[in-house]
C-alpha cells in the first residue's frame, strides 16, 4: 500500500479520505529514470498515471518520427490525453517520458471510470486536469504559428529550465530539433546567434542560461 500522507502531498487536489485510501490500497508504484519511456503512440492505455514526484515530456510525433514538444507533466497532474484515450478505448496518440527520476501511481482503467461516478473530488480532479492541458496545448499551437524559431527556442529552453530547477540544461542539439519540429543546423545556427547576444553559452551537450526569456525578446 500506499501511504496516503505521500499521496495527500503530492497531490494536495485530493483530499476526500476514501478516495485517497482507495487510491493508497489499489494504485501501483512505478519508478522511472531519466529518459526512459512510459508510453509509445499507438499503445493501448491499461492505467492513468498520477505523478508523486519529478516530471514526464508529453511528445507528439507522426509515422515519419518527426516529433514536437507539448507539455509536462509534474507532481500532482496526471494526463489528460491518456484520460481520453483510455474513456475512449482508443490507442495513445502521444509519446511519454520521464523528464528526470521520476514516480508515479498507476490507476487501472476501470478505477478512474468507477471513480469519476463514485467520487465528485476525482471528477473535479480530472475536469481541472482537461483544462490546464487544453490550455497548455493552446500554448504549444501559438508557439507554432506565431513565434519565430529563435523565440521557440529560448522558449523551450526557459521552461525545461524551470522544469529541472536549474540553469543548465544538458541537452543535444538533435534533441533540441527533434522536440521543435525543425533541423540540429537550424537550432546550432540559432544558439550561437543567441550566444552572441548573452542569452546563452554553449558548452558540450550543455547550454547554461545566462538571461530569462523576457529579457532576450
Amino acid at each position: 500500500m500506499i501511504d496516503i500522507q505521500t499521496i495527500k502531498k503530492s497531490i494536495p487536489d485530493l483530499s476526500d479520505l476514501t478516495l485517497l485510501e482507495e487510491l493508497s490500497s489499489k494504485g501501483q508504484i512505478h519508478t522511472f529514470e531519466e529518459g526512459d519511456i512510459l508510453m509509445e503512440p499507438g499503445q493501448y492505455i491499461k492505467t492513468v498515471p498520477l505523478v508523486l514526484d519529478g516530471s514526464i515530456k508529453i511528445i507528439r510525433s507522426d509515422e515519419d518520427g518527426k516529433e514536437i514538444f507539448l507539455y509536462y507533466l509534474d507532481r500532482g497532474d496526471t494526463c489528460a490525453i491518456s484520460l481520453t484515450c483510455c474513456s475512449a478505448y482508443k490507442p495513445s496518440a502521444i509519446k511519454a517520458v520521464a523528464e528526470e527520476p521520476t514516480t508515479i501511481i498507476a490507476i487501472p482503467v476501470n478505477l478512474h471510470e468507477k471513480w469519476t461516478n463514485d467520487f465528485r473530488q476525482w471528477k473535479e480532479f480530472v475536469s481541472k486536469t482537461y483544462q490546464n492541458r487544453f490550455e497548455e496545448l493552446l500554448k504549444s499551437i501559438d508557439e507554432v504559428a506565431f513565434k519565430k524559431m529563435d523565440e521557440r527556442l529560448m522558449n523551450y529552453l526557459a521552461i525545461k529550465a524551470r522544469q529541472l530547477e536549474t540553469k543548465e540544461v544538458n541537452i543535444t542539439h538533435s534533441d533540441i530539433a527533434r522536440e521543435l519540429g525543425t533541423s540540429r543546423e537550424v537550432i546550432s545556427r540559432l544558439l550561437k546567434q543567441l550566444e552572441n547576444k548573452g542569452a546563452v553559452t554553449l558548452g558540450r551537450n550543455r547550454i547554461t542560461l545566462e538571461a530569462d526569456y523576457e529579457d532576450v525578446f
